[in-house]
Protein backbone atom coordinates (compact mmCIF):
# COMPACT_ATOMS: atom_id res chain seq x y z
CA UNK A 1 0.00 0.00 0.00
CA UNK A 2 1.41 3.37 -1.05
CA UNK A 3 1.44 6.10 1.59
CA UNK A 4 1.42 9.67 0.32
CA UNK A 5 4.45 11.77 1.20
CA UNK A 6 2.27 14.75 2.13
CA UNK A 7 -1.10 14.92 3.87
CA UNK A 8 -4.00 14.97 1.46
CA UNK A 9 -5.17 18.45 2.57
CA UNK A 10 -1.77 19.98 1.73
CA UNK A 11 -1.84 18.36 -1.71
CA UNK A 12 -5.24 19.90 -2.38
CA UNK A 13 -4.02 23.31 -1.25
CA UNK A 14 -0.93 23.06 -3.47
CA UNK A 15 -3.08 22.26 -6.51
CA UNK A 16 -5.38 25.31 -6.10
CA UNK A 17 -4.43 28.15 -8.44
CA UNK A 18 -4.88 31.87 -7.89
CA UNK A 19 -5.52 33.97 -4.80
CA UNK A 20 -7.26 31.25 -2.78
CA UNK A 21 -4.43 28.81 -3.34
CA UNK A 22 -1.80 31.35 -2.30
CA UNK A 23 -3.90 32.26 0.75
CA UNK A 24 -4.17 28.62 1.85
CA UNK A 25 -0.46 27.89 1.22
CA UNK A 26 0.83 30.96 3.10
CA UNK A 27 1.88 30.05 6.64
CA UNK A 28 3.46 33.35 7.70
CA UNK A 29 0.24 34.87 9.13
CA UNK A 30 0.62 38.19 7.37
CA UNK A 31 -2.01 37.25 4.80
CA UNK A 32 -4.55 36.48 7.52
CA UNK A 33 -3.80 39.76 9.28
CA UNK A 34 -4.19 41.73 6.05
CA UNK A 35 -7.44 39.93 5.35
CA UNK A 36 -8.82 40.88 8.78
CA UNK A 37 -7.68 44.49 8.34
CA UNK A 38 -9.62 44.69 5.07
CA UNK A 39 -12.58 42.66 6.34
CA UNK A 40 -13.42 45.12 9.15
CA UNK A 41 -14.03 48.24 7.00
CA UNK A 42 -15.68 46.09 4.32
CA UNK A 43 -18.12 44.66 6.88
CA UNK A 44 -18.84 48.13 8.25
CA UNK A 45 -19.56 49.38 4.74
CA UNK A 46 -21.88 46.44 4.02
CA UNK A 47 -23.83 46.98 7.27
CA UNK A 48 -24.11 50.72 6.60
CA UNK A 49 -25.47 50.04 3.11
CA UNK A 50 -27.98 47.48 4.41
CA UNK A 51 -29.10 49.81 7.21
CA UNK A 52 -29.57 52.68 4.77
CA UNK A 53 -31.50 50.53 2.29
CA UNK A 54 -33.88 49.15 4.93
CA UNK A 55 -34.43 52.63 6.38
CA UNK A 56 -35.13 54.06 2.91
CA UNK A 57 -37.61 51.27 2.20
CA UNK A 58 -39.35 51.99 5.52
CA UNK A 59 -39.59 55.69 4.65
CA UNK A 60 -41.16 54.87 1.28
CA UNK A 61 -43.69 52.50 2.84
CA UNK A 62 -44.61 55.24 5.34
CA UNK A 63 -45.04 57.80 2.55
CA UNK A 64 -47.25 55.41 0.56
CA UNK A 65 -49.37 54.65 3.66
CA UNK A 66 -49.88 58.38 4.31
CA UNK A 67 -50.80 58.98 0.64
CA UNK A 68 -53.32 56.15 0.69
CA UNK A 69 -55.05 57.31 3.88
CA UNK A 70 -55.07 60.92 2.62
CA UNK A 71 -56.73 59.78 -0.60
CA UNK A 72 -59.47 58.04 1.38
CA UNK A 73 -60.13 61.22 3.36
CA UNK A 74 -60.00 63.38 0.22
CA UNK A 75 -62.56 61.27 -1.63
CA UNK A 76 -64.90 60.88 1.34
CA UNK A 77 -64.26 57.17 1.92
CA UNK A 78 -63.19 58.16 5.43
CA UNK A 79 -65.54 60.81 6.81
CA UNK A 80 -64.60 63.41 9.39
CA UNK A 81 -67.44 62.26 11.66
CA UNK A 82 -66.12 58.70 11.81
CA UNK A 83 -62.35 59.29 11.93
CA UNK A 84 -60.73 58.80 15.33
CA UNK A 85 -57.12 58.75 16.43
CA UNK A 86 -57.30 54.97 16.83
CA UNK A 87 -58.93 54.33 13.45
CA UNK A 88 -56.48 56.40 11.42
CA UNK A 89 -53.53 55.06 13.39
CA UNK A 90 -54.68 51.51 12.72
CA UNK A 91 -55.21 52.26 9.02
CA UNK A 92 -51.62 53.48 8.69
CA UNK A 93 -50.13 50.78 10.92
CA UNK A 94 -51.84 48.07 8.84
CA UNK A 95 -49.95 49.33 5.79
CA UNK A 96 -46.67 49.57 7.74
CA UNK A 97 -46.95 46.04 9.13
CA UNK A 98 -44.81 44.64 6.32
CA UNK A 99 -41.85 46.70 7.62
CA UNK A 100 -42.41 47.25 11.34
CA UNK A 101 -44.45 44.34 12.66
CA UNK A 102 -46.29 44.95 15.93
CA UNK A 103 -44.25 47.92 17.19
CA UNK A 104 -46.13 50.52 15.13
CA UNK A 105 -48.55 51.85 17.75
CA UNK A 106 -45.77 52.69 20.22
CA UNK A 107 -43.66 54.59 17.70
CA UNK A 108 -46.11 56.47 15.49
CA UNK A 109 -47.46 60.03 15.86
CA UNK A 110 -50.22 61.37 13.60
CA UNK A 111 -51.59 64.86 13.08
CA UNK A 112 -54.55 65.50 10.76
CA UNK A 113 -56.18 68.93 10.69
CA UNK A 114 -57.93 71.34 8.35
CA UNK A 115 -56.61 74.75 7.33
CA UNK A 116 -58.29 77.81 5.87
CA UNK A 117 -55.69 78.30 3.12
CA UNK A 118 -52.77 76.44 1.58
CA UNK A 119 -50.50 79.25 2.82
CA UNK A 120 -51.56 78.50 6.38
CA UNK A 121 -50.87 74.80 5.84
CA UNK A 122 -47.43 75.65 4.42
CA UNK A 123 -46.61 77.53 7.64
CA UNK A 124 -46.94 74.34 9.70
CA UNK A 125 -43.61 73.13 11.07
CA UNK A 126 -42.19 70.63 13.52
CA UNK A 127 -39.09 70.57 15.69
CA UNK A 128 -37.30 67.93 17.72
CA UNK A 129 -37.03 69.26 21.28
CA UNK A 130 -35.66 67.01 24.03
CA UNK A 131 -36.16 63.91 21.85
CA UNK A 132 -39.82 64.83 21.31
CA UNK A 133 -41.44 65.73 17.99
CA UNK A 134 -43.10 69.09 18.64
CA UNK A 135 -45.55 70.64 16.17
CA UNK A 136 -45.31 74.41 15.73
CA UNK A 137 -46.58 77.11 13.41
CA UNK A 138 -44.82 80.18 12.00
CA UNK A 139 -44.88 83.14 14.42
CA UNK A 140 -46.32 80.93 17.17
CA UNK A 141 -44.00 80.02 20.01
CA UNK A 142 -46.36 77.72 21.86
CA UNK A 143 -46.26 74.11 20.63
CA UNK A 144 -49.36 72.61 19.08
CA UNK A 145 -50.75 69.30 20.27
CA UNK A 146 -51.41 66.39 17.94
CA UNK A 147 -54.99 66.29 16.77
CA UNK A 148 -57.25 64.37 14.42
CA UNK A 149 -59.75 66.92 13.10
CA UNK A 150 -60.23 66.69 9.31
CA UNK A 151 -62.52 69.12 7.56
CA UNK A 152 -65.68 68.56 5.50
CA UNK A 153 -65.99 68.48 1.70
CA UNK A 154 -63.88 71.08 -0.15
CA UNK A 155 -61.81 71.87 2.95
CA UNK A 156 -57.99 72.03 2.94
CA UNK A 157 -56.36 69.35 5.06
CA UNK A 158 -52.88 68.22 6.01
CA UNK A 159 -51.87 64.79 7.27
CA UNK A 160 -48.50 64.48 9.00
CA UNK A 161 -47.20 61.08 10.08
CA UNK A 162 -44.07 60.68 12.21
CA UNK A 163 -42.44 57.35 12.98
CA UNK A 164 -39.51 56.64 15.31
CA UNK A 165 -37.48 54.24 13.16
CA UNK A 166 -35.02 52.09 15.13
CA UNK A 167 -31.39 52.13 13.99
CA UNK A 168 -30.19 48.53 14.35
CA UNK A 169 -26.44 48.76 13.75
CA UNK A 170 -24.52 50.26 16.67
CA UNK A 171 -21.83 52.15 14.76
CA UNK A 172 -24.40 53.53 12.29
CA UNK A 173 -26.52 54.83 15.16
CA UNK A 174 -23.78 57.28 16.18
CA UNK A 175 -24.42 59.37 13.06
CA UNK A 176 -27.90 58.27 11.94
CA UNK A 177 -29.89 58.37 15.19
CA UNK A 178 -31.60 61.71 15.74
CA UNK A 179 -33.89 60.64 18.59
CA UNK A 180 -33.47 58.67 21.78
CA UNK A 181 -33.36 54.96 21.60
CA UNK A 182 -31.40 55.09 19.24
CA UNK A 183 -34.04 56.05 16.67
CA UNK A 184 -34.16 58.20 13.60
CA UNK A 185 -37.19 60.12 12.40
CA UNK A 186 -39.24 59.08 9.40
CA UNK A 187 -42.08 61.36 8.42
CA UNK A 188 -44.56 61.92 5.62
CA UNK A 189 -46.72 64.95 4.87
CA UNK A 190 -49.70 65.16 2.50
CA UNK A 191 -51.69 68.35 1.86
CA UNK A 192 -54.87 68.37 -0.22
CA UNK A 193 -58.32 69.84 -0.76
CA UNK A 194 -61.23 67.49 -0.24
CA UNK A 195 -63.42 66.62 -3.17
CA UNK A 196 -67.08 67.83 -3.21
CA UNK A 197 -68.48 64.61 -1.79
CA UNK A 198 -71.88 64.41 -0.08
CA UNK A 199 -71.73 64.77 3.70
Amino acid sequence: MNTPSEPESELREARRPGFLGRFLRDRSGSTAIEFVILAIPFSMLVFAILESCISFAGQEVLANAADDVARQVRTGQLRAATITKESIQQAICNKLAVMVGNSCNDRIFIDLRKYDTFQEAAAARFKIINNAIVLTKDNVKDPLGYTISPGPAMSINMLRVFYKWPVMTDFVSTWAAKLDGPNTLHFATVTWQNEPFDE
